[in-house]
């Protein structure tokens, strides 16, 4: 049998040391840990608030006879509606219509029968009247936070009527998230 001296002169202990060293190093930077780490997400939520406002908010078209026709343009009694989105999201605007205590609304006049429309374009200048109804209708889309929608009204009254007294013909706009 043969024996194997190994002789390491001091000046190569250095090497030998920081070689070590290294490979330790490395070693211990590519084993995994085994504790636990923690760290924290940030969440936050903000609650939408779908809401509108009409300014100036009344109409009042005055005394009229039956067979009138009478709206809120520059030409007419001059009272232009606003519905401002005053929510913190966008929102689609609707409108409606609605019967008075003593008259019906239609499409068309007659006897106990009112029409009433709107204008959301060029109302002054060359309007493009569309009917109300009962049910909600489209007054302007995806109205950004602040922004508006200006709008004219315009009322026809029955051709004959059963009521002589001051009728309230509302307009309700509402504000829904799209």
């Amino acid at each position: 049998m043969h024996k194997l001296t190994l002789r390491i002169s001091p000046a190569h202990l250095g090497w030998i040391g920081l070689v070590a060293g290294a490979l330790m190093l490395i070693v211990s930077a590519s084993t995994p840990s085994f504790g636990q780490a923690t760290d924290d997400v940030n969440v936050t939520v903000t609650l939408q608030n779908v809401s509108v406002t009409v300014a100036d908010g009344a109409v009042n078209y005055g005394t009229q006879g039956t067979s009138t026709v009478v709206d809120t343009t520059s030409n007419g009694i001059d009272d232009s509606q606003t519905a401002t989105n005053n929510g913190n999201v966008a929102v689609d605007l609707n409108l409606r219509g609605q019967d008075t205590a003593a008259w019906t609304l239609a499409g068309s006049i007659g006897a106990d029968q009112y029409r009433h429309r709107f204008c959301t374009t060029t109302c002054d200048s060359s309007p493009s009247w569309t009917a109300l109804t009962t049910n909600y209708q489209s007054l302007a889309s995806s109205v950004n936070v602040s922004g508006n929608q200006v709008f004219d009204l315009e009322i026809n009254t029955p051709s004959s009527t059963s009521s002589f007294t001051q009728q309230l013909a509302d307009v309700i706009v509402q504000a829904v998230a799209p």
